[in-house]
């Protein structure tokens, strides 16, 4: 089992026997989970007609303010089938959904209007956006846009992701967990978007969110000849839903002793790849290559180890790699 060390103490994995107890510190700690530029709307509510079900929640994202997504979100445990509990729940709110759009609507309206801080923060979304009341923008939410789901999980498992593989609707995985030592405790956790999150925090990083379209792929020589160039693809790929629709670009960057960004391609489709919560991506024509792009020798920590997002407009400018991010 896991532990971790905080000023000299042990720290070690605490298993929930019950839903409601995660549940609960899931709540209590949605803003650092699901950052500052969303609302966690708690509530539960029955939903449908002659399939009915009870999400755990809500969230309002506005990460991109002009182009806001809600998501409804599943708080489960490992020890739940994946099949029969997990993907069952989302399977019977994909189908109800359209049918209780206006009941969702009036539910979530009323709670914001009863809880003072979420009102708050409900206006200052709204004064970043291009609605003119919360009317207007939660009808842009549920009628206008395709719905997400994010599951909170104290253990991700490939049987999870199979199951979230199968169902059409965009799904985030946020893996939660929790260490005790004595009564203090630690929770280590997947934060919601967070390869945009990281990106807003850069003092580094001189364009918006709104602007991000490219992502920016570690590949070691192999597979990057075999899929990259010759397959004109990439997969295996995790991708925020709130990522999915604004990609336009992919870039290569070539590990060590490359050690550059060498290529780029537009993206033509991203799809599921085969039993898993990733994506393939497929290119519109051949990658173009590129002047390198290559690493910083004085700065440490620059070389990407996982898919980053930036612009394409500050790709192609970028002469070393911390100019990219």
């Amino acid at each position: 089992m896991e532990r971790i060390i905080q000023n000299n103490k042990i720290y070690t994995y605490f298993e929930y026997q019950l839903e409601n107890d995660f549940e609960k510190v899931i709540v209590e700690n949605s803003d650092a989970i699901f950052g500052n530029n969303s609302i966690y709307i708690d509530i539960k509510k029955r939903i449908g007609k002659g399939i009915l079900t009870i999400p755990d929640g809500y969230l309002i994202d506005y990460t991109f303010p002009t182009n806001p997504r809600l998501y409804i979100i599943e708080n489960e445990l490992s020890s739940h089938d994946p099949y029969k509990h997990i993907g069952s729940q989302l399977l019977k709110f994909a189908i109800s959904y359209k049918d209780s759009g206006f009941e969702i609507k009036n539910f979530i309206k009323k709670h914001l209007e009863e809880n003072k801080p979420l009102q708050l923060k409900m206006v200052e979304a709204i004064k970043s956006s291009d609605f003119q009341n919360i009317d207007e923008y939660l009808e842009a939410l549920i009628f206008h846009k395709p719905v997400a789901s994010i599951v909170v999980i104290d253990k991700s498992t490939p049987e999870l992701e199979n199951v979230l593989s199968q169902l059409t609707m965009d799904t985030d995985i946020i893996q939660f967990q929790t260490f005790v030592n004595g009564k203090n405790t630690i929770h280590k956790f997947d934060p919601f978007n967070v390869e945009v999150r990281d990106f807003q925090e850069s003092k580094s990083n001189k364009i918006q969110a709104t602007e991000l379209d490219t992502i920016v792929v570690p590949a070691q020589s192999q597979g990057f000849k075999e899929e990259f160039i010759n397959n004109k693809c990439w997969y295996s790929i995790r991708i925020s839903a709130s990522m999915l629709d604004r990609l336009k670009y992919i870039a290569a960057y070539q590990t060590a002793p490359t050690s550059a960004i060498t290529h780029y391609a537009e993206i033509s489709r991203i799809d599921k790849y085969q039993n898993t919560n990733k994506y393939i991506l497929y290119f519109k024509d051949k990658a173009i290559k590129m002047n390198p792009i290559k690493l910083d020798s004085k700065k440490k920590g620059q070389a990407p180890q996982a898919p980053r997002y930036t612009s394409f407009s500050k790709l192609i400018k970028a002469n070393k790699l911390s100019e990219v991010f």
